[in-house]
């Protein structure tokens, strides 16, 4: 039960994260054509001699001028670092992360079993360090107090993400590495999901065959 709260949690803030970071650059770049939009309109109704349009034209360009999102870019930023790194730990999980496996899927029997242990011991070991490493740095930014130069937040917020998704993806790893000594299976990237994919490979089959 709680594993599939985990997972399901991870799920959802993956989704939210990137959903917000989208939502935040169409707005932003929606925003700055709206303003260039409104002072090249201001311009032709200056030339042509449309008063209406004129202060039309103006009254939109000072509305849309008065929305400040001079934080939106900052704030991608922040979402894309959490959302990269919880999305890190999930790649763990699903077995998607790229990896250099000629040599694993070469070896055979208790050979294999062991580079196999070995490789994910390592990740085990590595993401432990990186959160051990990141906790005591935001720690010491926590000291500091340093803030955000746009938002004016406190950077070790910022900054947790870290310690939180290197810890998370400490235990995937764990995680994996114990289901791979009690029953042998390692997650894997199906590429039959991956849609035209198979179609590509049949083609590229005939064509050799040809």
């Amino acid at each position: 039960m709680a594993m599939r709260i985990l997972d399901r949690f991870e799920e959802i803030l993956i989704s939210v994260l990137m959903a917000i970071a989208v939502a935040l650059i169409f707005v932003a770049v929606l925003h700055r054509f709206s303003i260039g939009f409104a002072a090249d309109l201001v311009g032709f109704a200056r030339r042509n001699d449309m008063p209406a349009l004129l202060d039309l034209a103006r009254s939109t360009f000072k509305a849309v001028n008065a929305i400040k999102l001079t934080w939106a870019q900052e704030a991608c930023i922040y979402l894309f670092v959490w959302m990269a790194k919880f999305g890190a730990a999930y790649g763990v999980r699903l077995g998607i992360h790229v990896g250099v496996d000629i040599l694993v899927e070469r070896l055979t029997g208790m050979t294999r079993r062991i580079v196999t242990i070995f490789a994910m011991s390592g990740g085990v070991i590595f993401t432990a360090i990186i959160a051990w490493i990141g906790s005591d740095f935001v720690y010491h930014v926590a000291r500091g107090g340093q803030t955000s130069p746009d938002l004016e937040i406190k950077m070790w917020i910022v900054y947790l993400a870290v310690p939180l998704g290197s810890a998370l993806m400490c235990f995937r790893f764990i995680q994996a590495l114990w289901l791979f000594i009690t029953t042998g299976f390692v997650a894997h990237h199906d590429h039959g999901a991956v849609e035209g994919l198979d179609d590509e490979a049949e083609d590229l089959s005939k064509g050799a065959h040809a």
